[in-house]
């Protein structure tokens, strides 16, 4: 059953609504972390019966427990940065293509096809550790778009303004993937009026610069470099999908990822739109958990599209942490 839902959910346009409730069925008797979660709930398989009624794991469980479906020897591991003080996330994956298939695809989608790009990985901090799964879809991304400049640039700003001003001199489509502190450093240093280039921030401060909004971030980004929208990218350790905005901080997702929201009051009560805690459905979790309770807080529209206005003050500051308000 599951291997059918594997090769679909990439090419269903409706994925999440033809196929949560075969992969909740799949998950609820296979991954014994998420079992043990919805019996602790007293909730039953039999009685779900829509998207509202699906119980999410917190997001926390990834840091304490093992959460996968059956048992399998995982063909690698993502883990989360983080502080000496926190403990970090680890998702185990049976199988990295089917990773690599996820972002593949919501990059073509959102933006087209990879190989008419410049790939410019401004990700200091991310490159510093192993296991990150930014990093991973940043180099495949890089090998992909197969163009000579493409690659990854550490703390060499200056190396990065050059290639920038010889791609721009050429009228070559480039997206710049950054970490926001670094790319807040860059501007500051380095500002220039692009023409050809995205700048794509993935937040995160970790601990480097003062917390910003992200409209402040952006609003000095779009002075610096003389731009008129930054977008942005939504991702996580525990995700396999990702959400992208092309300005003013609203995030679209893939069709084989959903996000919900739930109430602060009740974490129980879930909502297809409105504000509180975001709840994510992400498909191409088959072999971990699809249904993860996150510790965002933003606000869900009725076309699905949301917004991220920070984090939970009791959670952990990670290295992809987005900026609080």
């Amino acid at each position: 059953m599951h291997s059918g839902i594997v090769n679909n959910i990439f090419i269903d346009s409706s994925s999440t609504e033809h196929h949560w409730h075969s992969v909740f069925q799949y998950q609820y008797n296979n991954n014994e972390v998420y079992h043990s979660w919805c019996n602790a709930l007293q909730i039953k398989q039999e009685k779900i019966k829509n998207v509202a009624e699906i119980p999410f794991l917190p997001i926390a469980f990834f840091k304490t427990h093992t959460v996968i479906c059956g048992n399998f020897e995982p063909h690698i591991i993502f883990e989360s940065s983080g502080t000496t003080q926190t403990k970090n996330s680890k998702h185990y994956l049976k199988d990295k293509t089917l990773y690599q298939k996820s972002f593949e695809q919501s990059f073509e989608m959102f933006y087209g096809k990879v190989e008419d790009y410049c790939l410019l990985c401004l990700l200091p901090s991310y490159l510093e550790r192993q296991h990150s799964s930014l990093v991973l879809m940043a180099d495949e991304l890089i090998k992909k778009s197969g163009h000579p400049q493409s690659g990854f640039f550490l703390y060499d700003y200056e190396a990065l303004q050059q290639t920038i001003h010889q791609l721009e001199a050429r009228n070559q489509k480039t997206i710049i993937i950054g970490v926001t502190y670094a790319l807040l450093d860059f501007a500051e240093q380095f500002p220039m009026q692009l023409k050809n280039t995205v700048v794509m921030e993935t937040g995160g401060m970790k601990g480097r610069r003062m917390e910003l909004t992200r409209p402040e971030v952006h609003a000095i980004l779009k002075k610096q470099l003389g731009l008129k929208k930054i977008h942005s990218e939504y991702g996580m350790t525990e995700l396999l999908s990702q959400a992208y905005s092309k300005g003013e901080g609203r995030f679209y997702c893939p069709p084989w990822m959903k996000v919900l929201v739930r109430s602060e009051q009740d974490p129980l009560q879930i909502l297809e739109t409105g504000h509180g805690l975001l709840t994510i459905i992400d498909l191409a979790n088959i072999y971990s958990c699809s249904f993860i309770a996150t510790e965002d807080v933003g606000e869900v529209f009725e076309d699905g599209s949301f917004e991220v206005w920070g984090r939970l003050d009791n959670s952990d500051i990670r290295g992809c942490s987005l900026m609080v308000i």
